[in-house]
């Protein structure tokens, strides 16, 4: 899986960010996400510590990490209003499945949002649209309250401005409280991602 996230510049980097941090920082995001089960977020970040660092047991260093992003996640959890912006996201998803648009959350590239709508084609209907976006957007929307969603017609065409598709997708969201915009090909959604579905991750048996 990427680390850097879309574009680069994801997590902390430069000379006075150590490999350390890097790894810290990679552990947070992984763990607030909550896309990947216990065993998958040990993979990827003991492989991240491989990588970045030169300690004598990748796999140690790793289980530290994901405990501390853990213990520091629920300790914010605390402070987080009744309903979060995560809360909202689902909600719109939902009304959208309604609506025949189908979202695909923290999926790897858009090679899966292609495969779904090849599987629409062969059974003989495409659905109305595909939102999806993948686990370094939610990355982004973790610390920076912003999360950027793809838009397709059921013939993986992007929407445009003006799109009744477009205007679908926006409308749902503004209708549980998010705001959101088309910029750049892209729907950039102002929302964090506090997720309680990751505060019940745990670390799977050693």
């Amino acid at each position: 899986m990427n680390r850097t996230g879309s574009g680069g510049g994801l997590f902390r980097s430069g000379p006075k960010v150590s490999a350390a941090d890097r790894v810290r920082d990679y552990a947070r995001a992984q763990v607030r996400a909550g896309l990947l089960d216990p065993a998958g977020v040990q993979r990827e970040v003991t492989d991240a510590v491989a990588a970045e660092r030169d300690v004598p047991d990748a796999s140690a260093v790793a289980v530290a990490l994901v405990e501390q992003a853990h213990d520091d996640l629920v300790a914010e959890a605390r402070g987080w209003p009744e309903r979060t912006d995560h809360d909202r996201l689902q909600a719109a998803f939902g009304d959208l499945a309604v609506d025949d648009v189908i979202v695909l959350q923290g999926v790897d590239d858009h090679w899966a949002a292609q495969a779904v709508l090849r599987q629409g084609a062969n059974e003989g209907r495409l659905p109305a649209g595909v939102v999806w976006f993948t686990p370094p957007d939610v990355w982004h929307a973790v610390d920076h309250g912003m999360l950027e969603l793809n838009v397709w017609h059921g013939d993986s065409a992007n929407v445009q401005a003006g799109d009744p598709l477009l205007d679908l997708v926006i409308g749902r969201l503004a209708g549980h409280g998010l705001a959101a915009h088309f910029d750049e090909g892209r729907v950039e959604v102002a929302a964090f991602w506090q997720s309680r579905a990751a505060l019940g991750r745990h670390l799977p048996p050693t």
